[in-house]
């Protein structure tokens, strides 16, 4: 009888509405992005031009898989009601802020790590081959990205002094958006219509979180840094590099003249671990950050 009161409770809990099983399935993830001290250092300006431009490239090889898939299925039932590409898709803008950082060969100079190619790989295999699960990976990525990641672009443009005018800051700008909270009520809206029965709810709820739990790796990383000696929290090296000196930390050709007098401080750890930690973070508070505000 206890087995079956479970059972009974479960399919009363998958009743809801997917939008409201999302924020409750992904609640845990969203307490830890709060009081990870990289949330807070970040919060504090504290985030270098160098993480940010891995995380960017990062960013823009999962929003290409991600959006490849979403064009493939877009027709298909189990997505097709929530397929705004003019409002959501972020790919041409990550294309726009990575010629700022790195130039008009940022295709030749930048990065993909090892965890960010596994995360493009399940999203080509869900896309091929469970194309209703996609949905998980849509909402968490671009309604934080919509939520949150208008606080991470004040504050990167702050701590980064980056232009006013928005340069290397467009994936945080949803031009196609005019209104954030009541895009948000109508994407949920689209997203709780979806035909689903009680197995594929949990599917997709199942896939959510993972996306969402990088943060669990991250604290892996942080304690395996402290048990071989590395400090989870190193001092920064400190470097004041002029802007148009290095192509590396500079902007694309042709807009030099815009930024000639300004200098960033990019602040560098002191071991290869702990940078792949800041970029971790970061690319893990795009999601976490905004998943309440959804």
């Amino acid at each position: 009888r206890n087995m079956e009161n479970s059972q009974t409770h479960s399919s009363e809990s998958m009743s809801k509405d997917l939008s409201e099983l999302m924020k409750e399935a992904t609640k845990e993830v969203h307490e830890q992005a709060e009081n990870t001290p990289f949330m807070k250092n970040f919060q504090k300006g504290q985030v270098s031009l160098h993480e940010f431009k891995l995380v960017t490239a990062s960013l823009y090889f999962i929003y290409s898989a991600l959006e490849e898939e979403i064009e493939r299925n877009k027709n298909n039932p189990v997505y097709s009601p929530v397929y705004f590409p003019a409002e959501l898709h972020r790919k041409a803008a990550l294309e726009e802020d990575l010629e700022y950082f790195y130039g008009s060969n940022w295709r030749e100079e930048i990065p993909c790590p090892e965890a960010t190619q596994k995360y493009v790989e399940r999203l080509h295999y869900v896309g091929k081959n469970h194309p209703e699960l996609l949905v998980a990976h849509a909402y968490t990525r671009y309604l934080g990205d919509l939520s949150g990641g208008q606080v991470l672009k004040k504050i990167a443009q702050k701590a980064l002094q980056l232009p006013s005018t928005g340069e290397g800051l467009a994936f945080f700008t949803f031009d196609g958006v005019s209104n954030a909270t009541k895009f948000k009520q109508l994407y949920r809206s689209r997203m709780n219509a979806l035909e689903m029965d009680v197995a594929t709810k949990k599917r997709v709820l199942e896939e959510a979180v993972p996306s969402s739990q990088v943060f669990e790796a991250l604290q892996g990383l942080v304690s395996k840094g402290q048990e071989n000696g590395h400090p989870g929290q190193p001092k920064a090296e400190l470097r004041t590099r002029n802007i148009n000196k290095s192509n590396e930390y500079g902007p694309a050709p042709g807009k030099e003249s815009e930024r000639t007098n300004r200098r960033h401080t990019d602040m560098i750890p002191s071991t290869p671990l702990v940078r792949w930690i800041l970029a971790l973070g970061f690319l893990a508070m795009t999601v976490a950050v905004g998943l309440f505000a959804m």
